[in-house]
């Protein structure tokens, strides 16, 4: 079992510190690698039920603030919806994956999870008038 380093980062420069998950198999697809990330973020999210949603895409009916996306009503997120978003944005360009230095375009591409493997999320920022 190994700890896979998720970090976030934009295309205007801004990086989280990253977090942990821990994952036994040595192999996983960029699609099942994606599905873990996003329920792991939406359980912690539902057992605390904060005001604002820190994760990897935008849930529906909610807007986005400073650190994150506020909802507008308080609610549980279901992990299988918002994976579905997060699987489209990743299809639509919404996000890059890189895998080490490498960026990984298939969702079902197998990727080795090597010890200490760090994955970066590249959210794209929309370019302002154009």
């Amino acid at each position: 079992m190994g700890i896979v380093t998720f970090v976030d980062e934009t295309t205007s420069g801004s990086r989280t510190d990253g977090w942990g998950l821990e994952i036994a198999e040595e192999r996983l697809t960029v699609r099942e690698l994606i599905r873990r990330r996003v329920f792991q973020e939406v359980a912690e999210f539902n057992a605390r039920t904060p005001g604002v949603f820190q994760g990897l895409v935008q849930p529906e009916d909610a807007e986005r603030v400073l650190n994150g996306y506020a909802l507008r009503t308080p609610r549980r997120i279901d992990p299988e919806a918002q994976t579905e978003l997060a699987l489209k944005a990743f299809a639509g360009n919404g996000f890059l994956v890189l895998v080490g230095d490498r960026q990984v375009t298939d969702p079902d591409e197998e990727i080795e999870l090597a010890l200490g493997t760090e994955v970066t999320f590249l959210k794209l920022v929309p370019l302002v008038g154009g």
